[in-house]
């Protein structure tokens, strides 16, 4: 199978390409080396196990459509992610990740390609799943900043006030998207849907839980919590666990992403033409920042983590997904263990800073 993996140099889109090459199958990668993913790289594209590399964006058809000649489906990765610096951010969010997906899917659509991968995000959740010991199942609102900067970090049920007990969220649970990376991860889901009813394909999108492993980028503004720390220990430096570190996550090593991935590719022509179908990505074993925090520490040798009750408005308090649905389907079973991802991550190598 000859596959078109846009953001094929990317930290999760690489162990795609290296997961499709070690199968036999054609990675194709095409990938604009945005500077916040890809500092000081340059122009040069060049990723192992690729049968050919395209320099360019998604937004560009004609380089999308010599991208696609042979190809037998798409898995795309390519997109701004991360919560960023500010709202400023937001034109460059929508336009990376929801003008990049429609022309993307509209060259597709001209094209004949007729199955899509896709890098949704468990952030279309926004809060996860939580019990009311009264009135059972509810969906908390925002936390306020007068909340959070009392350091009342749990939310509380809308109705009564009382303390919630997380759970798992499910597919099928109401997006509520908190911030702008969100907004642009539920688009790119419902243009997929729109392109696979309109054209008669296959979409499935992988939402994917806290990703990390080894070629992370370091702590830029778009990196993701685990980065943040590793990058921390590197420079002899505590990492710093925002809240109270209790905020609960799905900790998913980057290699069981990408053999996600595969799995859902090497599917797609089983499925119903038509077809748009989401899956949860996460490891099954939820923990909270703080032990995440703890456990890197202690492989890496120090500096302990300190909670500094810091907080970044627009995060979610816990966001934890069942993954049955990918499991029962498709077959897919995550490999790697907590203790042992991390215990790796913590020696493994990051992606270069800016200017190296």
């Amino acid at each position: 199978m000859r596959v078109l993996v846009t953001g094929g140099a990317g930290f999760i889109g690489s162990h795609i390409v290296t997961a499709l090459a070690a199968l036999g199958h054609e990675p194709v990668v095409l990938d604009a080396l945005l500077p916040s993913a890809h500092p000081g790289r340059g122009t040069a594209l060049s990723v192992p196990g690729a049968a050919a590399c395209f320099h360019g964006d998604v937004r560009d058809p004609a380089l999308v459509r010599r991208a696609l000649r042979g190809v037998d489906a798409v898995c795309h990765q390519a997109a701004m992610v991360g919560l960023g610096r500010d709202f400023t951010d937001a034109p460059d969010y929508v336009s990376c990740n929801d003008l990049g997906t429609a022309a993307l899917l509209a060259t597709m659509a001209g094209s004949g390609v007729r199955d899509l991968v896709l890098a949704g995000s468990m952030v279309v959740y926004g809060e996860g799943r939580y019990n009311c010991p009264r009135h059972g199942t509810v969906r908390p609102g925002p936390r306020t900043p007068a909340d959070l900067d009392a350091g009342r970090f749990e939310p509380v049920c809308p109705v009564c006030g009382r303390t919630l007990v997380p759970g798992l969220v499910a597919e099928d649970a109401p997006a509520d998207p908190r911030n702008v990376y969100a907004t642009t991860k539920l688009a790119q889901e419902h243009l997929a849907a729109a392109w696979a009813r309109t054209t008669g394909g296959s979409a499935v999108s992988l939402r994917y839980h806290n990703v990390y492993g080894p070629g992370m980028p370091r702590d830029t503004p778009y990196a993701g919590v685990a980065s943040f720390f590793r990058s921390a220990l590197e420079r002899g430096e505590a990492p710093r666990v925002f809240e109270d570190g209790g905020q609960r996550r799905d900790f998913v090593h980057v290699r069981d992403v990408a053999a996600a991935n595969v799995t859902a590719l090497t599917s797609l022509p089983g499925m119903p033409g038509g077809g748009f179908r989401a899956y949860n990505t996460g490891s099954g074993q939820p923990h909270t920042v703080g032990e995440m925090a703890a456990a890197l520490a202690l492989a890496h040798g120090g500096p302990e983590p300190v909670v500094t009750g810091e907080y970044r408005l627009g995060d979610v308090r816990h966001i934890t997904a069942s993954s049955r649905r990918l499991t029962s389907e498709l077959g897919w079973r995550p490999q790697v263990a907590f203790a042992d991802g991390m215990a790796e991550f913590a020696r493994a190598s990051l992606r270069a800073p800016a200017g190296a």
